[in-house]
């Protein structure tokens, strides 16, 4: 796997998460330690600080899965907000997981739970909260 590309995590966001990787089903284990992973290494900040290329909780997100060359729009949402947003992805799915505090532009390599990788990248962030100062979503 390559080098993961620095992230920016709201602070409520990461108290948000951490919250459910405590909580973690057995299923959930893999993704949750990936997710761990991530929140240790980024920089956690206040929400107002959030610079507007960066992609936090419930921002709507276009990016490319580089390995198979498919572009997607999406949401990235807790758990229990799945069934409520059209296009949502879970922060606890292993592609979701991966997607948190990049920047416009990022390439990140992430691992998949069959053994293998993909190689995302943000190509815009389409709406974000913070951006709406809507700090508190």
């Amino acid at each position: 796997m390559g080098q993961r590309p620095p992230i920016i995590i709201n602070r409520l966001d990461a108290e948000r998460l951490q919250r459910l990787i405590d909580n973690a089903t057995d299923k959930e284990l893999a993704v949750a330690t990936l997710l761990e992973e991530e929140l240790s290494r980024g920089e956690v900040i206040d929400p107002q600080e959030i610079p507007d290329n960066v992609v936090s909780m419930n921002s709507q997100i276009r990016f490319t899965d580089l390995t198979r060359g498919r572009q997607m729009v999406r949401t990235l949402v807790y758990p229990h907000a799945l069934s409520t947003v059209e296009d949502g992805i879970s922060v606890m799915a292993p592609i979701g997981a991966g997607l948190i505090g990049l920047k416009v532009g990022d390439i990140i390599d992430w691992p998949l739970p069959n053994n293998s990788e993909v190689r995302l990248r943000i190509d815009a962030i389409l709406w974000q909260p913070e951006r709406e100062k809507q700090h508190h979503r």
